[in-house]
């Protein structure tokens, strides 16, 4: 009987001793994430009137920027760099754009948009497109598909359309800093809009926006097609005072449908500056080749 019993406790000790398991509890240190010295509160409809208040005290903007354009290759993993470029963005409420770029003071392209169609001209490949801005007729090429209003609707945060919905939910996300070797803990805001479909009572998410609980401020934002897919995805980082007040340094915009990502590094940015009324006409040069878009 003993000589069963001490065979029966060794059947049951071996398994735990060979999965390495310990019957006592055991303790490491972990890195402990710091926490902003402030955070700050706010409802779903505090959040909203800041955005809409902001908006509506905008009429024009301009800024130069650093223009930095990535080709990514989800398909076979490859990431395409393109030499960056000075840009210069120009806005006027509701919807119109103007961007040009140049390369050690060549102009690389200029592209300008009234809100319903828009001009594109590469002059290094003697090439105009011209265009609606809402796309008719889907083409093979993601790039083709691509028009000015994602760029305009990426460059801030647009003001909420009486017709949207919203909800606040709170989150806390860890940071790692590589170069300092700390955590930090992030508490954040997402602002959820949505709307309801025509003669529906489904809701379809438009965007949402995330907010920093430190300062309260929009860090990013993620538009969404009428069906619900992710159509872009912006980032703003690092926060620095212009004469115009607190923007972003440092906006990337990711579209995956094209494949495509921006990052435009801010250097000036001016509001409510009076502009010419030639400003948002771009010329096209004689001989150049026309490719008109639906």
């Amino acid at each position: 009987m003993r000589a069963r019993r001490a065979l029966s406790a060794c059947g049951l000790t071996l398994p735990v001793m060979l999965a390495g398991c310990s019957l006592l509890p055991t303790t490491r240190h972990l890195p402990v994430p710091k926490a902003p010295a402030i955070v700050k509160d706010a409802t779903a409809k505090e959040l909203v009137e800041e955005i809409n208040k902001r908006w509506e005290a905008l009429n024009t903007l301009t800024a130069t920027v650093e223009i930095q354009a990535t080709e990514l290759k989800t398909d076979t993993g490859l990431e395409k760099d393109f030499p960056s470029c000075r840009g210069y963005i120009v806005l006027r409420k509701p919807d119109m754009l103007r961007v040009a770029g140049t390369y050690f003071g060549a102009r690389v392209f200029d592209m300008a948009s009234d809100g319903q169609h828009f001009t594109l001209v590469i002059p290094h490949q003697n090439l105009a497109i011209e265009g609606s801005n809402s796309v008719k007729q889907k083409s093979e090429n993601q790039m083709l598909n691509l028009r000015p209003d994602f760029f305009l609707d990426s460059i801030l945060v647009r003001d909420l359309n009486p017709e949207d919905e919203f909800i606040r939910t709170a989150d806390t996300v860890t940071v790692e800093d590589a170069a300092k070797k700390h955590l930090y803990s992030v508490p954040e805001y997402v602002l959820s809009v949505v709307r309801h479909k025509p003669n529906s009572q489904e809701l379809t998410l438009t965007r949402t926006i995330t907010f920093h609980r430190d300062d309260l401020l929009p860090y990013g934002q993620e538009i969404y097609d009428s069906n619900g897919n992710l159509e872009t995805e912006v980032t703003y980082g690092d926060y620095a005072s212009f004469s115009a007040g607190q923007y972003p340094s440092k906006v990337t915009i990711k579209r995956p449908l094209e494949g495509i990502q921006l990052v435009l590094t801010v250097d000036r940015v001016q509001e409510n500056v009076d502009l010419p009324a030639d400003e948002f006409e771009v010329q096209i040069p004689a001989g150049t080749k026309i490719q008109n878009l639906k």
